[in-house]
């Protein structure tokens, strides 16, 4: 690919940019931000690391949307983070306003891009992208579930003391409190995790992992996670730009899929070349189902607000 941007030079977006440029999956990388001197100063230190990493991607900084026209994919981290004691839907007026004008400048010079969102609200800030830009669904998804699912299969390597690899999780539903770890699907290189672990330990890390943003939160104090989260989105757009075709769950916009439409929710999507290829329907136990139609209703009260 020609050109990936990120937007928002932050600890997510910086560190998304840097995770993009050493994976070489675009020639040229541009950081946008809106403070001066920031994505210019980030974007030089990022591309004087290429000699000791070896990449050739060009990182460069920039205060407007021109640098980056011609993109294949927009990481979308603008907007304020999250601090303690403030729940994901008090961010949700101020981001909203600035992903929509995000959307519309991504729109507006690379009417062909994916956009790949992971401000928070999550699910909500889909919506505003969706909307602003214009772009169909296939080109508008959200990164959640793969960070959620990170979370859970990392607890899960710590208490049985296995590799992370070894450990295959799906978790759906909104991004918060809400989502939805499907333990029928989690399994150990094939083997079910009910065979492995007591339901009661189980039921403490599926909590540890709904929980695993704000814990983070909670030590920080001064900021949220970005680690994971970059690495997130960056599996997204690596799985895009290689038409890799990978399932992973995403927030996806439906439309009538696990019987809901006009909303986004976490659910596992087909990624490659086009974007969202294809939303993956499984068979839930009637308590998955239960729990991803709360999620739901959890996600639709703050789309009101926007």
């Amino acid at each position: 690919m020609d050109k990936i941007t990120v937007v928002g030079a932050g600890n997510v977006g910086a560190t998304a940019a840097q995770r993009v440029a050493e994976k070489e999956l675009a020639r040229q990388v541009v950081l946008i931000d809106v403070v001066e001197g920031i994505p210019q100063g980030k974007g030089l230190d990022q591309w004087e690391s290429a000699p000791i990493e070896g990449f050739d991607s060009r990182i460069v900084g920039s205060n407007g949307y021109e640098e980056s026209a011609g993109s294949g994919i927009y990481i979308v981290t603008a907007g304020i983070a999250r601090k303690p004691g403030m729940s994901r839907d008090d961010l949700l007026r101020t981001n909203a306003g600035i992903v929509q004008q995000v959307a519309e400048n991504i729109a507006r010079v690379s009417p062909q891009a994916i956009i790949i969102v992971v401000s928070n609200p999550l699910d909500v800030m889909c919506h505003v992208a969706m909307k602003a830009s214009g772009f169909p669904r296939e080109r508008v998804i959200g990164m959640a579930g793969v960070l959620d699912t990170a979370r859970f299969r990392s607890f899960l390597a710590l208490e049985l003391d296995v590799s992370v690899e070894d450990i295959q999780a799906m978790v759906l539903g909104g991004h918060g409190d809400t989502m939805v770890p499907l333990i029928s699907y989690t399994t150990v290189s094939g083997i079910p995790i009910t065979q492995l672990m007591a339901q009661d330990r189980l039921d403490a890390i599926v909590d540890r992992a709904r929980n695993g943003g704000a814990e983070i939160v909670a030590f920080l104090k001064t900021g949220s996670a970005y680690y994971a989260p970059s690495a997130g989105a960056v599996q997204m757009a690596e799985a895009i730009v290689k038409d890799k075709k990978r399932i992973l769950p995403c927030s996806a916009w439906l439309q009538g899929e696990y019987g809901m439409s006009g909303l986004f929710l976490g659910v596992p999507c087909k990624l490659g070349r086009n974007g969202l290829e294809k939303i993956i329907e499984v068979t839930l136990t009637a308590e998955e189902r239960a729990a991803l139609e709360k999620s739901a209703d959890a996600v639709r009260e703050p789309m009101k607000l926007v």
